[in-house]
């Protein structure tokens, strides 16, 4: 089995200028002018060019003001201070304090799209210093 990871933005330039931008990905292939395959993480990721107002899930309607979904993707980096000003100056808004675990530190962003991201630095063993089994 493989993951797919598909995000609906209003427009392929700005979007793959945002990510590139803000989290080294690269161009892969491009399915015309409605998709993008970026390039740089575990699995690859997908621009998919939806406009506002067009019908999501359901009968819901695309919105790219923030939004809150149950589904969300944490990028771990190395360094979450420097991953967290290079993402601010890509056009992402910090939501909240970075916060301190004892697996590490985490903040939450917002990127352009209303898309909720976590940025994680893991310490020690990361999660396996909570895991209970």
């Amino acid at each position: 089995m493989k993951l797919l990871l598909n995000i609906d933005v209003p427009e392929i330039a700005t979007a793959e200028a945002f990510y590139a931008a803000a989290f080294g990905l690269h161009a892969g292939r491009r399915f015309g002018s409605d998709g993008l395959e970026l390039l740089g993480l575990e699995v690859p990721l997908y621009l998919l060019a939806k406009p506002e107002g067009s019908v999501g899930a359901g009968d819901s309607q695309r919105s790219y003001a923030r939004h809150w979904s149950p589904v969300h993707c944490d990028f771990v980096v190395d360094d979450l201070d420097l991953a967290l000003v290079r993402a601010i100056a890509a056009g992402a808004v910090q939501e909240g304090a970075t916060r301190d675990a004892v697996w590490g530190r985490i903040v939450q962003i917002g990127d352009p799209y209303g898309h909720g991201w976590c940025l994680i630095e893991f310490r020690g063993r990361g999660y396996d210093e909570i895991a209970t089994n």
